[in-house]
Parts: structure tokens; sequence; C-alpha cells
């Protein structure tokens, strides 16, 4: 029996543990699959965030995106560490659920994409939705989601 290959892994990080943790279980899931495995890294920027800010100015985003971009640079430069050549990452802007269950994977063929768990709690869900929720009901290709660590132990959400 022929085990799947994926070649093109999306992997969204926001700064949480849980995406760190989905995208050091990508790298390895990258290398298993070989040398022509590509590896995206996507950040979005959740604009909705700011339109309620009666003071919002672009500087805001553009700090919010400079942070993004540090911690895209520290984990491109772990995968390269790791062995991975073909890594990159993108950050967009926008409604993250629509961004990385759909616009993005369709844009770079993406046949997996890996998401850390939600640290929200049940009422937290309900009123505002997880993203992993809404990205593994809706993605366009396969959706893998990190609930373990790297020794695959449950990892333990922070209490709410």
């Amino acid at each position: 029996m022929k085990t799947q290959q994926y070649h093109h892994i999306l992997v969204p990080v926001d700064g949480s543990k849980e995406a760190e943790l989905a995208f050091k279980k990508a790298v390895a899931v990258a290398k298993r699959n070989g040398a022509d495995t590509e590896l995206q890294l996507l950040h979005v920027v959740d604009t909705r965030a700011f339109q309620n800010i009666s003071s919002f100015d672009s500087s805001m985003v553009e700090q919010v995106t400079k942070t993004a971009k540090k911690t895209l640079d520290e984990y491109i430069d772990y995968a390269k560490e790791q062995g991975l050549n073909k890594v990159s990452y993108t950050i967009e802007y926008g409604s993250p659920k629509t961004i990385i269950a759909r616009d993005v994977p369709a844009k770079m063929h993406a046949d997996l994409i890996m998401i850390g768990a939600t640290g929200l709690n049940a009422v937290e869900r309900i009123l505002i939705g997880s993203v992993t929720e809404f990205v593994t009901r809706t993605a366009i290709c396969d959706v893998m989601v990190v609930r373990t660590d790297l020794n695959n132990k449950p990892i333990a959400l922070p209490k709410k």
C-alpha cells in the first residue's frame, strides 16, 4: 500500500504555542515527504479586529506585520536548519477563516493544511467561532489538526 505524499503543505501561524507546534510537526512531515515538498507558512492579519478602534491608523497594522515577519523569519531559519529547502511565507490581510481555508490553498495548490488546535473554550467557540473548526469543515484540501506535542503527548492548553 502506497502512503499519501503531500507536496504543498500550508501552515497557518499566529504566534500561539499551538501554531508553533503545528509548524514544527509540519517540518517533520515535509522532511518525510521528500526534497520536493514545499512548506508555505501563512500569517493572516485580521483587519476586522482594527475596524472598531476609533484611533485606527496604519502604524498599528505595520507593527503587527513587523512582529509577524520576525516570527516567520525565525520559523524559516528553523526549517532550513532542519534540511528543508522549499520553505517560504506570506502575510495576508482580511478574514483568517476564508483566507486559510480557501484563498491561499487554491493559490498555492496546497494538498495539506496543518493547523494548531484552538485554545478557545466552548462558549468562545459559539460566540466567535474557531478558525480551526471552520478550516476543518470548509477547506479545499486535507486538514491535519495538531493536538499533541513533538512526542505525541497531549498539549496542555492554557486554563481559561
